[in-house]
């Protein structure tokens, strides 16, 4: 039987759970009063952990492209410049945002194609920031930040990295490995709403804050940081998403980050061994340092089927996977393992993705891609 309930196995947003949507929906409060204070600290000190930090945390009303665009505006000026590693579409947006501000250094290898440490050492020399994907969606890739700050930090390089999906799905230690500035978005592996971002800060890039001149009025960290030791936002947050994300930072500490990090872990492998059972072909072929993405694998489209054909068959049953972006689309496909999802869900949208593979006569019967996920959930 077909439905329209949307499961969402997409990079984000993410199918929300129903306590975080009763949380959302109370009443408003003031937000220049002692309750939402209380939600604020709560919030900032939930997320501290989850970024591997005890440095400040800021929370924004507004996605992951504004921490994105903060992370940048806040620590750099025009006559800096900025080396943006570049094998995705979120590394692409960094240097894109770059140009802006700064001067920018592209160093760009091919969407799917692991970072060669090598070449940053070779790209750092005169480089004020350098500019990273954590966790790159668009093409299923685990960067190596750790190795890669530490290349910068020879240099006295600021760290800015785009945490957005891997911040509570997958260990982030900004503080062990020398990052500098780490943003997450709200509706990602938090598992709340879209609407809401989060920059975290090393002191060593607040000393840099006070020099840069022309930041952004809305996203000027330096007057969230002012709020934040008032228990405030400087300017009027989303109130109920705050209530959101709230339920979301007690979700993760009842679950436990470890529980968590496994959980993504052992999902993303599950759908990696579904596919190749099923004769799809992985997308990319990892090379180390770098590793495939606990959050959301990516795989190239199966012959005999296209894209609109594999993602709108799944649709009619309720199930939501994702193309590819740019230069990639209609060459792959992907499927998110993130937030709060469970192994059932992730059984039943396998099951469905080979019931659309039979269909179109890309497989003769199904049965494998489940049979091989459910050895890794349950082996």
């Amino acid at each position: 039987m077909k439905t329209n309930d949307p499961y969402l196995m997409i990079p984000g947003p993410v199918t929300v759970l129903p306590r975080v949507l009763k949380a959302m929906s109370q009443p408003l409060i003031p937000h220049r009063g002692k309750e939402f204070e209380e939600i604020l600290n709560e919030c900032v000190e939930g997320l501290k952990p989850l970024f591997g930090t005890g440095e400040d945390v800021l929370i924004l009303s507004g996605t992951g492209t504004l921490g994105m665009e903060a992370s940048i505006s806040n620590f750099v000026s025009e006559e800096d410049v900025v080396l943006n590693i570049v094998n995705g579409k979120f590394g692409e947006r960094f240097y894109e945002i770059t140009k802006k501000y700064a001067t920018p250094r592209l160093l760009e290898f091919e969407w799917g194609n692991s970072v060669d440490i090598e070449k940053v050492e070779e790209g750092i020399e005169g480089v004020n920031a350098i500019t990273i994907v954590h966790n790159e969606t668009s093409t299923g890739i685990l960067n190596p930040v750790k190795e890669i700050a530490k290349i910068a930090h020879k240099e006295g390089a600021l760290v800015i990295m785009d945490g957005i999906t891997s911040v509570g799905g997958e260990y982030v230690e900004m503080d062990k490995w020398g990052v500098d500035v780490a943003v997450v978005g709200s509706q990602k592996c938090l598992g709340c709403p879209p609407g809401l971002c989060a920059v975290a800060v090393s002191e060593r890039a607040w000393d840099k804050a006070k020099e840069v001149k022309n930041t952004p009025y809305y996203c000027d960290l330096l007057e969230y940081k002012k709020a934040l030791e008032k228990g405030q936002t400087p300017y009027t947050p989303a109130v109920s998403l705050f209530l959101a994300l709230r339920e979301c930072v007690r979700i993760i500490n009842e679950e436990g980050i470890d529980a968590r990090v496994e959980r993504h872990r052992r999902a993303s492998t599950a759908v990696r061994e579904a596919a190749c059972a099923l004769g799809i072909e992985l997308f990319p072929e990892i090379v180390p340092p770098s590793k495939y993405s606990p959050t959301v694998t990516a795989m190239r489209m199966p012959n005999g089927i296209t894209d609109s054909e594999l993602r709108n068959g799944m649709k009619e049953y309720g199930v939501y996977v994702a193309g590819g972006q740019g230069r990639l689309k209609g060459k792959i496909f992907r499927m998110g393992t993130m937030g709060d999802f469970n192994f059932r869900n992730l059984l039943g949208a396998i099951s469905i993705l080979e019931g659309v593979l039979v269909s179109h006569g890309v497989i003769d019967k199904p049965g494998a891609g489940v049979g091989a996920a459910v050895e890794v959930l349950f082996g």
